[in-house]
């Protein structure tokens, strides 16, 4: 659910542009195109997984809750097994128990409890790694407190907008101005891409892509604040302006992260996207500003 699907979603593990060792060009996946995706694959796992955030949403918000719980919860995973793999030591349950004390924190207590939540996991956190050593302590408590802030006390933000009585509307704006910054900029990085938009980090991605995104991003932004929370046009369109902007720094930052790692995808639980965390790095970009902004226009 990036804005990067025009991008570069196959960053080979040794860097270089071509994605084997030699630099030649891959052998596209069967019905990738260009992208070197499976299209089909990945539109039918986009629908299921649509299919069960509105199914949970509007029938118990709570349900919806436990969603993103898990959700977060598979990124977390990632995140740990993949520092692993460079010899960073990161405690998966103190994480997953940090998250859910977050996520629970934020629906029930607001942000308040979402901070205190998020202050009280980083303090165990590196108690739990004093008691494992001194070598290596900065490097793995830096890598446990990164991954306590990016996905877990980002997607905190989820349940403060998933609280007021119209608050499923708020998520679902939320996700699918996200979404069509990834269906924009996917369609006009295929059609019209040409200028790279960052060719060391993202090979794949460019301005035209992006220009694709903003355009889309505005324009549901617009719709979709209007029509279900009684908005101003422009008050959508400002959401999905900023919403643009930070979907597409999210995607940088993962790709990022990814690279220096030396791996291509963080998982590959969903086929046709990668791993969890290839479909949040986004959505963890666009959450706050979106509750900032909903809250200053429409509020609850």
């Amino acid at each position: 659910m990036s804005a990067s699907s025009s991008d570069g979603r196959n960053t080979p593990r040794n860097g270089s542009p071509g994605g084997s060792p030699n630099g030649s060009a891959p052998a596209p996946a069967p019905g990738g195109g260009r992208t070197g995706r499976n299209l089909p694959v990945a539109v039918a796992v986009g629908l299921a997984l649509g299919a069960l955030v509105i199914g949970s949403l509007y029938v118990v918000k709570v349900v919806f809750l436990v969603v993103v719980a898990a959700a977060v919860g598979l990124g977390v995973h990632e995140l740990v097994r993949a520092l692993a793999a460079r010899d960073v030591r990161v405690p998966l349950i103190p994480l997953l128990a940090g998250m859910a004390a977050m996520l629970g924190g934020a629906y029930w207590g607001g942000p308040v409890s979402l901070v205190g939540a998020f202050a009280v996991t980083v303090m165990v956190l590196l108690a739990w790694r004093m008691f494992q050593g001194i070598d290596g302590y900065v490097r793995d408590a830096t890598g446990s407190v990164f991954v306590a802030v990016y996905p877990s006390l980002l997607a905190g933000f989820v349940p403060l907008l998933l609280v007021p009585e119209d608050g499923p509307h708020r998520v679902i704006i939320f996700i699918a101005v996200t979404v069509s910054s990834d269906i924009g900029g996917y369609f006009a990085g295929i059609l019209f891409g040409k200028h790279k938009m960052s060719p060391v980090v993202s090979p794949k991605k460019t301005w035209e892509g992006f220009a694709g995104s903003a355009v889309a991003c505005v324009v549901a932004g617009a719709l979709l604040v209007h029509f279900l929370l009684d908005g101003a046009y422009w008050q959508g369109a400002v959401l999905g302006a900023a919403a643009v902007v930070c979907a597409t720094l999210g995607d940088l930052i993962e790709s990022v992260v990814k690279r220096d790692l030396g791996i291509k995808d963080m998982g590959t639980l969903l086929p046709g996207h990668g791993g969890v965390m290839d479909r949040l790095d986004s959505l963890l970009f666009t959450v706050v500003p979106i509750w900032l902004l909903l809250q200053l226009f429409v509020p609850a």
